[in-house]
C-alpha cells in the first residue's frame, strides 16, 4: 500500500495536470476498495473510526492514515492549494472537484484527519473555494467538504468562525447572482452549523497552529481548544450568526421543529 500511495503522492505533486488526474484516480480506486471491502461493520472505536476487524487491508490503511507521512488528506489539501493558484479552466475545475470528493470521503472514513482543519492554513483553503469567482459546482462541493471537516469537531468550528467563515457563507447566500443550488447548500450548511455540539469521543486535544491566516481572525486564543470551553450552544451560535443574517430565529425554530440531520 505504501508503494501505491507513494506513486499517487508523486503524481499529485506534479505540475502536469494529466499526472495529477492520474494520481487522483489511483486514490479513488484505493478508497473504493476500502469502502467496498467485505466484513464491514458499523462499530466504531474510541476515536470514532469504523472498525473492520476482519479486514487487514483496511486496518493497514487506517494505520497509515494515522501518521503524517502517508496521510492522504494533507496531500489533497496541498493539491487544492496549488490548483487554486492556477488560472481557472474546465480542466482545473474538474481536478478541484475530484479533490473535494475524495476529501469528503476520507474525512468520513478516517475521522482523525478532520483535526487538520483545526489549523487556519488548511481551513482557509476550503473558504477560498467559496469565493464568488468559483463555479457553482465547486462552491457546492466545498460546502459539503466543510460539513465533513466540522462534523463532531467543535475545535474546527471555532477555527471556521475565527477566519470569518460565517460572513463568507452568508454573503454567498445573500448575493443576488448566487445560483439557487448554491443558496440551498448554504442554507443546509447553516442548519448544520446551528446544531448542538458535543466533544469528540476520547479524542486527544490538539492545538492548531496560527499560520497562514489570510482573513481577519478574532482575538480569542486557540489555546482554549484543549478544554471543554470550546464547545458552544445553539444559542451562542445563533447570536454569532445573527450578526450576518436576519432570519436566524426562523432557522433555529425550523431546526428544533423539523429535526433535520437527526436532531
Amino acid at each position: 500500500m505504501e508503494t501505491l500511495l507513494s506513486s499517487a503522492f508523486d503524481l499529485l505533486s506534479s505540475y502536469d495536470l494529466l499526472h495529477i488526474r492520474k494520481g487522483l484516480r489511483h486514490l479513488e480506486a484505493l478508497l473504493a476498495k476500502m469502502c467496498l471491502a467485505p466484513h464491514i461493520t458499523k462499530e466504531v472505536d474510541a476515536t470514532g473510526t469504523a472498525k473492520k476487524p476482519d479486514d487487514p487491508v483496511y486496518r493497514e490503511f487506517i494505520k497509515l492514515q494515522n501518521g503524517f507521512e502517508w496521510n492522504i488528506s494533507i496531500r489533497l489539501i496541498a493539491c487544492l492549494e496549488r490548483l487554486l493558484g492556477k488560472k481557472s479552466s474546465g480542466q482545473i475545475n474538474s481536478l478541484i472537484l475530484s479533490c473535494l470528493e475524495l476529501l469528503q470521503g476520507l474525512l468520513l472514513l478516517h475521522p482523525s484527519s478532520r483535526q487538520l482543519f483545526a489549523r487556519e492554513v488548511h481551513m482557509n483553503v476550503l473558504l477560498d473555494l467559496l469565493d464568488a469567482g468559483n463555479s457553482a459546482s465547486i462552491q457546492c462541493a466545498a460546502l459539503l467538504t466543510l460539513v465533513s471537516a466540522l462534523l463532531d469537531r467543535p475545535q474546527n468550528t471555532r477555527t471556521f468562525e475565527a477566519l470569518e467563515g460565517l460572513p463568507t457563507v452568508t454573503s454567498l447566500f445573500k448575493r443576488r447572482d448566487t445560483p439557487r443550488d448554491v443558496k440551498l447548500k448554504c442554507l443546509e450548511f447553516l442548519y448544520f452549523y446551528l446544531m448542538p455540539e458535543t466533544a469528540p469521543i476520547a479524542s486527544k486535544p490538539s492545538t492548531p497552529h496560527r499560520e497562514g491566516r489570510k482573513r481577519g481572525s478574532s482575538s480569542s486564543s486557540t489555546s482554549s481548544f484543549t478544554t471543554p470551553h470550546y464547545i458552544k450552544t445553539t444559542e451562542e451560535k445563533q447570536k454569532l450568526l445573527g450578526e450576518w443574517l436576519t432570519n436566524v430565529d426562523d432557522l433555529v425554530a425550523d431546526l428544533r421543529e423539523g429535526g433535520p440531520f437527526g436532531v
